[in-house]
């Protein structure tokens, strides 16, 4: 099949992404960021349906005057919003800049380019596809339905790749696009054998449907008569799993699915971390409307830890290591206290907790508080029992900062960020 063409796209309003928080300073740090309308033929995932046309976007961000490391990571930009977002950027950015990595997101399903019902919708906020949002622009794109995302994903790389002269394409998706990336492994992957890693982030309980042509995957409907499925056992790449401890109950429902690692997959499960976070949202916190503070954990830095390991697994290195899971009896999550999930992978926030992160927003939060979680306060009086002096509380702090790096799941370079993240005063 031909590598798609990649046309630049301009006019408009320039490039649509959601985003609610701003990431690195591309220019300064000699990067460019492009956008490109791909043409070409994808494959649908059930062969039913044979191949099929399209022309969807990419943006493109990629070092040009700083040094390259070879590597593409993908991302498979999430609909759940009704248009298109790239949370796997906002987590990874400062690692994907600092290690040279490109990075390409695709606008593989039909709702982020023609439009469609959100999955998950914050109130007073209508998002469309992008053709509704500024058809100047992108127009003249044309998306055959979600039968063929998983096809239009993989052309869509292959062409990234010849342009970007990558060595290693790695593929990440975040949420909805988590399921996506779960039925590629299973269905799509044993076929193409395209990408030489998986970053599988915040899944929930069952694979997304393989699709139909001119129609939206109904991942409402699909969880609703679906089973769990885990993630197929015989992988020949290396593949990481990353749960949030909100995820694996309540909406997203991962525990179902859960699966121990293998010679090729680890599943990571992080203690105090919500689907979305206070990282993601940034100073939107307020548009959410959440009875509670949002989630203030650390899921960003573990994020980016398990991108280092995937990149390093996938070129012949070491292992990404192993986790325990997050401590779970008949079907609830076990909590000392304080009220903080035990086992799991630790950050400091949990092991040297100046308030409570958890990954439940409470029984009477909306949908998307739900995801969000929530930061308590410690309960009257447990500060003073854990911490008789602040100089106590920074100590513990730094301590279970220095281990989860020592750990491999903090990275040395985030050292200075997540101590700046202590309570001071």
């Amino acid at each position: 099949m031909p590598v798609p063409t990649l046309v630049p796209l301009s006019g408009g309003n320039g490039i649509v992404l959601t985003a609610a928080r701003p990431g690195p300073d591309l220019a300064a740090a000699g990067w460019s960021e492009e956008e490109y309308a791909a043409s070409g033929i994808a494959r649908a995932a059930d062969p039913a349906h044979g191949s099929a046309g399209f022309t969807t976007r990419v943006v493109v961000r990629r070092p040009v005057q700083a040094p390259a490391s070879g590597t593409l990571v993908v991302e498979w930009l999430n609909v759940s919003s009704g248009a298109d977002a790239a949370p796997d950027w906002t987590y990874l950015a400062d690692e994907l800049v600092r290690q040279g990595h490109a990075w390409a997101g695709v606008s593989a399903q039909l709702n982020g380019v023609e439009s469609g019902t959100a999955t998950v919708a914050v109130e007073g906020a209508v998002l469309q596809g992008l053709k509704a949002v500024d058809p100047a622009r992108y127009g003249g794109l044309d998306h055959p339905g979600d039968a063929y995302a998983y096809g239009i994903f993989t052309e869509v790389a292959r062409a990234v790749a010849e342009r970007t002269g990558a060595a290693l394409v790695l593929a990440v998706g975040q949420s909805q696009s988590a399921y996506t990336l779960t039925t590629y492994l299973n269905h799509v992957h044993p076929t193409e054998r395209y990408f030489d890693g998986f970053l599988v982030h915040s899944r929930g309980d069952v694979a997304a449907p393989l699709g139909e042509p001119g129609r939206g995957i109904d991942l409402l409907a699909a969880r609703a008569a679906g089973r769990p499925t885990p993630v197929r056992d015989d992988l020949d790449v290396p593949v990481i799993v990353l749960e949030a401890e909100g995820d694996l109950l309540g909406r997203i429902n991962y525990l179902p699915a859960r699966q121990p690692d293998g010679p090729m997959l680890r599943v990571w499960e992080v203690a105090g971390a919500a689907h979305a976070d206070l990282f993601q949202i940034g100073e939107f916190e307020a548009f959410l409307g959440c009875p509670d503070p949002v989630n203030r954990g650390q899921h960003a830095y573990v994020a980016r830890a398990a991108l280092r390991h995937l990149d390093t697994w996938a070129r012949g290195g070491p292992a990404a290591p192993t986790a325990a899971p997050l401590e779970v009896v008949d079907g609830a999550l076990v909590r000392d206290d304080l009220g903080i999930v035990r086992g799991g992978i630790r950050t400091p926030v949990v092991d040297a907790p100046a308030d409570v992160v958890s990954g439940d927003a409470g029984p009477d939060a909306s949908v998307i508080c739900g995801l969000f979680g929530r930061t308590l306060p410690l309960a009257a009086g447990a500060a003073e029992r854990l911490w008789p002096t602040h100089e106590a509380y920074l100590s513990a702090y730094v301590t279970a900062t220095d281990a989860a790096i020592a750990a491999g799941f903090v990275l040395p370079e985030d050292r200075d960020a997540v101590l700046a993240e202590a309570r001071h005063g």
